[in-house]
């Protein structure tokens, strides 16, 4: 069990027996510092008072774990320390900085500057936390509004007002500002996935019958608009398998059809679902041998 330190709550001594969840599930809910030391370390014993005044400092938003590396050599070495005092941060149950040697307190506040979330992520984090604990997309917009009045330039605030604005189906507003976003933030998967669900709804309100659709295509195969009517139609109506048995069917006829949309159709799609989905790999398979 972890011994809570007397020089503050937030700062507990760890061995190799509790070391997976004090560091690598703590992680997942803040920060957390391990400080890797021996009684014979001058240096360690110079630095060790400033990170538990840091730790008391600070309040929670990180946790100090404390390693006696001479009694855990194994837990040394399995993460890579050669000399003392070495201190590693956690973040999400993965390392993801670390520095070596007694810093002087202001450095270690720099160190922990880049770690700790700044009060506009820290609201965009309780802003999606709660949007997936309720769904109560309107009191998220509003909180992430506020995390964008603390720092205009966050990305990641703005990636998140544009995921809720389009649950809300305010599709103009999302559109506008994922167009203001920088060209790196264009690179981030979850843009294009936006980007590909507001590709997808502009193109869902056709006002066609399902129906009278699947006749068309019945009594014509080849009225590839019509297929591509029905399929945009099956992904407003979260039909996907039925989607893409019309779009492969539209590849197959002729995939050069209004500039290969069936194609990108599926693509938009498959990038909304998620990699994970059961239908993705399978029709990502069907569409590479449609291609071939």
């Amino acid at each position: 069990m972890a011994v809570a330190s007397a020089a503050s709550l937030h700062s507990v001594d760890v061995s190799t027996a509790d070391f997976a969840q004090v560091v690598i599930e703590g992680s997942k809910s803040a920060p957390v510092l391990v400080d890797f030391w021996a009684e014979w370390c001058g240096p360690c014993r110079a630095l060790k008072p400033v990170l538990e005044k840091l730790a008391a400092e600070y309040g929670g938003k990180f946790k100090l774990a404390k390693v006696n590396s001479d009694e855990n050599q194994a837990l040394a070495q399995q993460f890579g320390v050669r000399g003392i005092p070495n201190v590693k941060a956690f973040v999400n149950g993965e390392l993801v900085d670390e520095f070596s040697g007694a810093l002087p307190e202001a450095q270690v506040r720099e160190f922990l500057e880049r770690l700790i979330p700044s009060p506009a992520e820290e609201k965009r984090l309780q802003a999606m936390a709660h949007y997936a604990a309720t769904g109560d997309a309107k009191q998220a917009l509003a909180m992430l509004v506020e995390a964008s009045r603390l720092d205009p330039q966050n990305e990641n605030v703005r990636i998140d007002c544009a995921q809720v604005l389009i649950a809300l189906g305010e599709m103009d507003e999302a559109r506008q500002l994922i167009n203001s976003m920088s060209p790196l933030a264009h690179m981030d998967d979850r843009v294009k996935t936006l980007e590909a669900r507001l590709s997808l709804a502009a193109h869902a309100g056709s006002g066609a019958d399902a129906e009278d659709l699947a006749r068309k295509v019945a009594d014509n195969p080849a009225d590839l608009a019509a297929r591509l009517q029905l399929a945009r139609l099956k992904i407003a109506q979260h039909q996907h398998a039925e989607a893409f048995d019309q779009l492969l069917e539209i590849v197959r006829r002729d995939r050069k059809f209004e500039d290969d949309v069936a194609r990108k159709t599926m693509l938009q799609v498959f990038s909304v679902l998620g990699s994970d989905h059961l239908l993705v790999g399978e029709y990502r398979r069907k569409l590479a041998g449609a291609l071939n």
